[in-house]
């Protein structure tokens, strides 16, 4: 069994799909909560943390690019300053929500194009860095597995996490393959899982992601859930 030490995150509070979002929670150790950068409202942000709370479930923050119309996919020529400050409102945002109802949030994963920005561009992970810090320097920051904003946040003494994809095929350098590319998604559970598996045996990754709204995402969290759970042979 190789679930007991590696977590299992999900991309959350993005679609209006109650039914969905509890469905994904089934099969989920950590929810990272959109908090109105890219999606995500007061009524969002309560109605998820409702759902992994009752699960047991890690609260995290989902911050992004303030981009409400592109879905925080696409890059934006900002500050470090002002990322700093987005960064920190919108985890507060989440925050406030959370802990009117019992809950505390324990990491932070950025969204989107600032995820991707950050993984190669010190600068950008150093402002998000300092907005986490600000708010809370002892969360846990989940970033791409083998990437230059790990050691960034180390470096800051920072806490953590090197995350792995499930759901998403990689370039030969490592990065994400662009969405902008028709295979750039794993929809096929058996394939994700596999996918999982393997990251999971090879260590190299402490939490692994399926985003909630990849098509079929309950499949592919219950196969992944179902593989990293088996005995290991």
């Amino acid at each position: 069994m190789i679930d007991a030490m590696i977590d299992l995150n999900c991309d959350m509070g993005e679609l209006d799909d109650a039914g969905h979002e509890a469905a994904l929670m089934e099969y989920i150790t950590s929810a990272n909560i959109a908090c109105g950068g890219h999606a995500g409202d007061e009524a969002t942000m309560e109605r998820t943390a409702r759902f992994a709370m009752a699960r047991g479930v890690r609260i995290g923050a989902h911050p992004s690019y303030p981009d409400r119309a592109n879905f925080g996919r696409l890059e934006m020529a900002m500050s470090e300053t002002a990322i700093e400050a987005t960064v920190r409102d919108q985890i507060e945002r989440l925050e406030h929500v959370v802990r009117k109802l019992g809950g505390t949030l324990t990491h932070v994963k950025p969204h989107g194009a600032l995820y991707n920005v950050a993984a190669r561009d010190p600068q950008v992970a150093r402002a998000i860095g300092a907005g986490v810090a600000a708010w809370n320097p002892q969360a846990v920051l989940f970033g791409l597995a083998g990437s230059a904003a790990l050691d960034v946040w180390r470096s800051m003494g920072l806490q953590v996490a090197a995350e792995a994809f499930a759901d998403r095929r990689y370039e030969p350098d490592g990065s994400l393959r662009s969405r902008k590319f028709a295979d750039a998604l794993i929809t096929d559970p058996l394939e994700a899982a596999q996918q999982a598996l393997r990251f999971a045996r090879e260590g190299a990754a402490q939490t692994l992601c399926v985003h909630g709204d990849t098509p079929g995402a309950v499949a592919i969290l219950r196969a992944c859930r179902q593989a990293l759970e088996a005995p290991v042979k």
